[in-house]
């Protein structure tokens, strides 16, 4: 089952998804008013129970990013062998990876808008798989990595690519434009290894496939993610935590091909779906 943060009729609800619409479950769990709530409860098992024998409750609704108010959200960078080779600077693996902060606020939801700034039109994508923690750890091995994972979900890690140049030593600015990204459509509870250890990510723009790359090629593997970023903070369930994007963004061909008003981005996922957004300039 999947679950989802949607809007309908003027509020914000979640629920679970379903092929035609909606099962609202908020207003059955009180003590979860949303559901990044439900998640630090461990309670996606218990939405799954009463969706059961559940009617719609909406076919007419807009997805939002998945946990619009998820407190810490950090992003793995240049994490694919190619990708790393896409700099051009010679340089071999490293020995550590990178990571950097985002904020809710930059992303939205799935068949929503990403919103190119006036500033600058450098508007990149990147496609992700994105984990969900759900149990708290401090230093956790690799072996125990998978078990504090609550859930598995999407992520376009949309990026301003001149302001990533604007410091020395870090790319904040650039990862942080509102609704830049997408995080969605949904939450696909991690019941198994192989969800991640078999999973291939592709990400198409205007039907056109930009990437392609199995999970299983990443330089830092997720489980070596979750024991690096463990042992310098301690992991809290709803954090999320992006896991790094293969070659082929646009900022990397020659000439960049940056994404533009009217453009369709898809990114897909086997096992967990499929996130698919369009572009639009900001209107100031």
């Amino acid at each position: 089952m999947k679950f989802a943060t949607y809007s309908a009729d003027g509020k914000t609800h979640y629920g679970a998804v379903t092929d035609d619409g909606m099962i609202a479950l908020n207003d059955d769990f009180p003590a979860w008013p949303t559901l990044l709530d439900a998640v630090r409860a461990n309670g996606l098992a218990a939405l799954a129970q009463a969706a059961i024998g559940k009617g719609l409750s909406h076919t007419d609704f807009q997805y939002e990013m998945v946990l619009p108010n998820a407190p810490r959200i950090l992003c793995v960078g240049v994490n694919f062998p190619d990708r790393n080779a896409e700099y051009k600077d010679g340089s071999a693996q490293p020995k550590y990876m990178s990571l950097f902060p985002r904020f809710a606020s930059g992303f939205t939801g799935h068949d929503r808008p990403l919103i190119r700034p006036p500033e600058n039109h450098t508007l990149d994508y990147e496609g992700e798989v994105a984990i969900v923690i759900g149990k708290a750890g401090r230093r956790i091995a690799q072996d125990d990595a998978y078990d504090h994972i609550a859930a598995l979900t999407l992520c376009n890690e949309g990026t301003i690519r001149d302001w990533v140049r604007h410091a020395k030593f870090n790319v904040t600015q650039g990862k942080n434009w509102d609704r830049s990204g997408a995080i969605g459509p949904w939450l696909v509870p991690f019941t198994d290894a192989n969800q991640l250890d078999d999973a291939r990510i592709m990400t198409r723009v205007n039907g056109e496939v930009r990437q392609d790359e199995a999970l299983s090629r990443m330089m830092f593997p997720i489980r070596r993610e979750i024991e690096y970023i463990s042992t310098f903070m301690t992991l809290q369930p709803g954090d999320i935590i992006v896991t790094g994007t293969p070659t082929g963004a646009g900022a990397r061909f020659d000439p960049p091909r940056y994404l533009q008003p009217g453009d369709v981005v898809e990114i897909e996922v086997n096992g967990i779906g499929r996130l698919r957004n369009t572009v639009e300039d900001e209107v100031v």
